[in-house]
């Protein structure tokens, strides 16, 4: 194979940016494209409500233990290779979840797709921050994370349209195929840049993985990442089964918990790129849409809506200020950066996958009020861990050294 290449020209650049972002919208509704199904599972295998926790976690747990190996892929042997293998996984296992013949294999194939979906992730960070000019690298990987708000809130509003249409299998091959797609323009226009040169053996040392403040930003954010995930999957059976709504004001509303956030994601990467209040930042962000949570059991129709897109807003721009956070870090190295993105997200989808279960069990012992009351306890509390993410500097280090 000919030695990879750093593009020589914005074009190239740009192009293969904006296909990385329909990539990571693509990615994002095969996340919830199940959770408007949720209820037509049930009827087809029989199972109860307190087995979509397993159904949702089942992807969470794939995509939590693939993240660290990921990074470690992307240093190895590029961003990627290792991005676009992962897509071609979570499109294959969308399909094969579509053709599920019982609930465990469903099960299964979704953790699959969690795998692909972690092998994606991280070096899909460091590849689109590589494509870019250091003083751009904030704004566009906000956007880039904001993009996973859009295909989110695309598989929550098409699949909540669709199901009824042409169930709940139909509604997760769509989403398969629909990445599949995507993945197939990926491979001729995403330029490789010189971190697809390789780095050290998988076997050498990190420093990533010891990093004091990587840990605390991880488990900082486990009620952030539990409550962004179960609200926007079980907003819509909760209004149909409480409100007595019907799946597309449901499904539109469980929208509004996701896609607003495509918004905040770039607010808060140039946030946090031009100031050094990051951890206030993020305090704040994050315990506006925990507190919020408390009033979605009681909210009507306009008061429900209103609270979902703040919600959106905030936790969009927080996770932007996490990934734009990482190269200011002090003690990570800039080829090590999809690595520490890579732990930190495995620590906090670890803790989400846990609360999306609980989420499922509170409902069927103790009611949805009790269930989004826990989630924004759950939220908020965890925050003060963030005293152990030091002080940053104004400048970031390049996010893809490698070859570099």
């Amino acid at each position: 194979m000919a030695a990879p290449t750093v593009p020589v020209d914005r074009r190239s650049a740009a192009v293969g940016t904006g296909v990385l972002i329909a990539l990571r919208i693509a990615y994002a509704y095969n996340w919830f494209d199940v959770g408007p199904g949720l209820l037509g599972v049930s009827a087809e295998f029989g199972v109860p409500a307190a087995d979509w926790g397993i159904l949702l976690a089942s992807f969470l747990v794939g995509a939590g233990l693939g993240q660290v190996p990921a990074g470690l892929l992307a240093r190895r042997y590029g961003p990627r290779r290792i991005a676009l293998a992962g897509v071609l996984l979570l499109g294959l296992a969308g399909l094969a979840a579509a053709a599920a013949p019982t609930f465990g294999l469903l099960v299964a194939a979704r953790g699959v797709g969690g795998v692909g979906a972690a092998l994606f992730f991280s070096p899909a960070i460091g590849l689109v921050g590589d494509l870019q000019p250091a003083s751009r690298r904030g704004l566009i990987v906000g956007v880039f994370s904001s993009a996973f708000s859009a295909g989110a809130a695309l598989g929550v509003f098409a699949s909540a349209i669709l199901v009824p249409e042409i169930g709940w299998r139909g509604a997760l091959a769509l989403g398969g195929a629909l990445l599949l797609a995507v993945t197939l323009v990926a491979l001729p226009t995403v330029p490789r840049t010189a971190a697809d040169a390789g780095g050290p053996p998988l076997s050498a040392p990190t420093r990533a993985l010891r990093s004091r403040a990587v840990w605390s930003i991880g488990l900082a954010f486990i009620g952030l990442e539990g409550a962004s995930l179960s609200a926007g999957q079980y907003f819509v059976p909760f209004a149909q089964t409480v409100h007595g709504w019907a799946p597309t004001v449901a499904g539109a509303v469980a929208s509004l918990f996701v896609f607003p956030s495509f918004f905040g994601g770039p607010v808060g990467g140039a946030l946090t790129q031009r100031s050094r209040r990051r951890r206030t930042q993020m305090v704040v962000a994050t315990a506006i849409p925990g507190a919020l949570l408390l009033l979605v059991p009681t909210a009507d129709l306009a008061v429900a809506a209103l609270t979902a897109t703040i919600f959106s807003l905030s936790y969009g721009a927080v996770y932007a200020m996490m990934y734009v956070l990482a190269p200011f870090l002090p003690d990570i190295p800039a080829n090590e950066v999809p690595l520490a993105i890579g732990l930190f997200n495995a620590i906090q989808i670890a803790g989400g996958a846990a609360i999306t279960v609980l989420f499922a069990v509170l409902i069927d012992v103790a009611g949805y009020s009790t269930a989004w009351a826990a989630l924004a306890v759950v939220t908020v509390a965890p925050l003060v861990l963030l005293l152990g993410v030091p002080a940053t500097g104004p400048r970031p280090t390049p996010v893809v050294a490698s070859g570099s």
